[in-house]
């Protein structure tokens, strides 16, 4: 049983490993990325002009309701992106794949920009609705550890002078940091909080009309691209920079070596 159970482990690791040849990362990465820019740009160019000026005013909330368009699809990528870390952390760690490291050193910034950005158009929307910038409500603190745990990531991974070590760092930090998903998603139900509760995310169904609804979703998909868009572009930029450096590397051992030398491993690299 024991010889049985381990050749469906391997077979995943060889076929995980697969994809992280960088050869294969970037001819394929290079086919995807104009038209994933594309697409977002088109979705994009649907999504915001029908929700920021076509779309309906709130009856309560008035212009003001604008402001979701935008706030609520970086809120649902700073969350979706740090599930994402989290799954390229334990690709990191268990199977030591290689470009999860580099997409989830890529990926930090990123993850950072949009839920600094969530919190802002979150401030924004407060102040007419609230009264005031920012309460420690459970929704808004929860999103603020979320945004210091991506930047902590941020921080981490590019702190020390081994990769892979502040990759490993990166790696169960990350992983920490996942127990914080599920308080941002539910703080709205377990505690009694200013922020509203879900509206488009209920089993039921979503307790917004579809004037607003549409161009939220659409707004949605384009961001999404987006960021899947600048995840990939970083990422491609990341494996050339790696392969050129560890060109430059090798060419700068070839030339401190005699001709006798360099000869014999230009022969073995060949």
């Amino acid at each position: 049983m024991g010889p049985n159970l381990a050749v469906p482990a391997a077979a995943g690791g060889r076929s995980l490993h697969r994809f992280a040849n960088p050869g294969r990362f970037l001819r394929l990465a290079g086919r995807v990325q104009p038209w994933l820019t594309g697409a977002a740009l088109l979705v994009l160019a649907i999504g915001l002009p029908w929700g920021l000026w076509y779309s309906p005013a709130d009856w309560q909330q008035g212009e003001t309701v604008r402001i979701l368009y935008i706030h609520v699809p970086m809120a649902w990528l700073a969350m979706g992106g740090y599930l994402g870390l989290a799954i390229g952390s334990i690709l990191s760690l268990v199977w030591r794949h290689p470009l999860a490291d580099l997409a989830c050193r890529e990926l930090s910034p990123i993850g950072a920009a949009v839920t600094a950005l969530c919190l802002a158009t979150g401030s924004l929307w407060g102040k007419p609705m609230w009264g005031t910038w920012w309460v420690w409500d459970a929704r808004l603190t929860s999103v603020l550890v979320l945004f210091f745990l991506w930047l902590g990531h941020a921080a981490l991974v590019r702190a020390f002078d081994d990769a892979e070590r502040g990759a490993r760092m990166g790696a169960i930090l990350a992983l920490i940091g996942a127990v914080n998903l599920p308080v941002v998603k539910f703080s709205v139900e377990w505690w009694n909080t200013l922020h509203q509760p879900a509206s488009v995310t209920k089993l039921d169904a979503p307790s917004m009309h579809v004037d607003i609804l549409y161009p939220l979703l659409v707004c949605a998909l384009g961001f999404t691209l987006a960021f899947a868009a600048l995840v990939l572009a970083r990422t491609r930029a990341a494996v050339m920079e790696r392969r050129i450096r560890a060109l430059q590397l090798a060419a700068a051992r070839r030339a401190e070596l005699p001709p006798d030398g360099r000869s014999v491993l230009q022969g073995a690299e060949g």
